[in-house]
């Protein structure tokens, strides 16, 4: 079962893409850089809420225990994803990828990580209590 959550976090990437392919071409060039970093968080954190949503209909997950072991795996996925492609790939810098988690700043990236760890275990509970 396990195996199978690592499989649904790919499509995670895809979903990431999109919302930072609207943001772009759209509010990105409206508002100022921070401004758009900040909405794309909550968009980002809503598409990812409905996916997850999703999946938790139809793939439910076993157990609380489960549901949190899938989300420290996500989040490890998440976070290994975002430093070694946006480093090697894309080509930013350390300083650059850490910056994106300083709230301080009012970067509010760091929330995609911490939900992206805590939506499986809401979505179990969500969905176990509907089964009630």
């Amino acid at each position: 079962m396990i195996l199978k959550y690592i499989i649904f976090w790919t499509p995670m990437i895809v979903i990431a893409m999109i919302n930072g392919a609207l943001r772009d071409l759209t509010y990105g060039k409206c508002v100022g850089d921070l401004a758009a970093h900040q909405l794309s968080t909550a968009t980002g954190m809503i598409l990812f809420g409905v996916y997850i949503w999703a999946i938790g209909l139809r793939w439910k997950l076993e157990s609380a225990r489960q549901a949190v072991i899938v989300g420290i795996i996500w989040l490890a996925l998440t976070v290994a994803f975002e430093f070694l492609f946006f480093h090697y790939v894309v080509g930013h810098s350390w300083s650059d990828l850490l910056g994106a988690y300083n709230i301080l700043e009012g970067n509010a990236w760091v929330l995609v990580p911490i939900f992206i760890t805590v939506a499986p275990y809401l979505s179990y509970r969500f969905h176990s209590r509907k089964q009630r």
